[in-house]
């Protein structure tokens, strides 16, 4: 796990809480903890020069300015040096009474460029930050610079809330993407690691075919609707799609089951249906979570993207701290399981030619669902008359 924590400190609530997280981990990690903290000297600098103007007329001649501008840089630089001294000085402090290892970075520059240049200059694989930091307003939901480095990163990122003192346990999200499984290995490291339980949920959203099938019917001609094809379109996500999104997302939470299993940990699972993000952030509230961890993307990752937008309201809005991963893996169980299926489950050609039928989008969905139903029933072929079958018992 993280072998080297950076800590970046501005001696807020939320940084001290990012410290004595960063203190937790690397106390059972053996891990090395890196406070950091960027002063701008020379935007206070650019600030006075841009005030100079309204100074009273006795301080506008030229030597006067000019001393006033050395003076202040002194004081400013010197001043902001201290104050960075002793952020570091408090942050190591914590450490030294656990005897970890701390080291003290400081940078001259904007905040969260000179974070982010530290990150690329040194190995760290977590940065655990405040999710706000001094300039927090009532309503804010996430910092300017741990945004900015949330976004821009490459490693995985604690963005650390203060926790309630009742909050217990690690939540992770899965959906079945190689990031969102590397999401539940990192959970059940941190959940041995912190002696905390484990939660893995996952959320399908049965509602959202139908909402962009109704926006499409409100707009499409009747030449449009034949062309579209648009009563078989619909039909075949009320009776396949929709229907068999409940039994893929349960083989995802049965799969981050078997890697509990795996590392020795009985992990809890939720399935629950609704928009992913706000699900998801009701049940974290209903749960109330010292930690969410999630994948930076999910099934739909974009080659431009950043950060998925389920993960991004995740990290912006739970009222826990939240890690967003940014590694991927594929469990053994899911090809093991996937492997033994396949080979235990074969398909006649007639049966095979009827399911190119199916959207490609849509037709691994359907091939489990079908195959899952002839398994139960104890056939090692799925034929027309199975798929018959499936579509009458199931429901389709």
């Amino acid at each position: 796990m993280y072998k080297r924590i950076m800590v970046p400190v501005d001696n807020s609530p939320h940084s001290d809480e990012a410290v004595e997280l960063a203190s937790n981990l690397a106390e059972r990690f053996r891990s090395t903890v890196i406070g950091f903290h960027a002063y701008a000297a020379r935007l206070h600098e650019r600030r006075f020069t841009q005030m100079e103007p309204g100074l009273p007329e006795r301080y506008q001649t030229p030597e006067e300015l000019e001393r006033q501008r050395t003076t202040h840089e002194s004081l400013i630089s010197n001043g902001l040096q201290i104050i960075s001294e002793s952020y570091l000085d408090h942050a190591q402090e914590l450490c030294r009474e656990r005897e970890i290892p701390f080291e003290r970075q400081m940078a001259e520059g904007k905040n969260y460029v000179e974070v982010l240049k530290e990150i690329d200059r040194d190995g760290y694989d977590l940065v655990a930050m405040g999710a706000v930091g001094l300039g927090a307003a009532p309503r804010s939901q996430i910092g300017g610079v741990s945004e900015r480095v949330l976004r821009s990163t490459e490693i995985d990122v604690a963005l650390v809330r203060k926790s309630p003192p009742d909050s217990s346990g690690i939540m992770a999200t899965v959906d079945g993407s190689p990031e969102s499984f590397k999401a539940v290995e990192i959970a059940l490291a941190l959940g041995a690691a912190l002696e905390e339980s484990v939660e893995v949920v996952s959320v399908f959203d049965p509602e959202f075919h139908i909402v962009a099938f109704k926006s499409i019917a409100d707009v499409l001609s009747d030449a449009g609707a034949e062309l579209f094809r648009f009563d078989d379109q619909q039909k075949l996500h009320e009776e396949i799609i929709d229907r068999g999104l409940e039994t893929l997302y349960q083989g995802h939470l049965d799969t981050a089951e078997r890697m509990g299993e795996a590392a020795g940990q009985r992990v809890k699972t939720t399935l629950l249906e609704g928009k992913p993000f706000q699900r998801l952030l009701d049940y974290a509230d209903e749960r109330n979570p010292k930690m969410l961890v999630i994948g930076r993307f999910g099934q739909h990752k974009t080659e431009l993207a950043d950060i998925g937008s389920t993960s991004e309201n995740l990290a912006r809005l739970a009222r826990c701290s939240v890690l967003v991963s940014t590694g991927r893996t594929t469990p053994k169980s899911v090809d093991e399981s996937t492997d033994s299926e396949d080979s235990a489950i074969s398909w006649s050609a007639e049966a095979d030619e009827r399911l190119q039928n199916v959207p490609p989008f849509a037709q691994n969905m359907a091939r489990q669902a079908i195959e899952e139903y002839a398994r139960d029933g104890g056939h090692e072929e799925v034929t027309l008359e199975i798929m018959d079958e499936a579509r009458e018992q199931m429901g389709m």
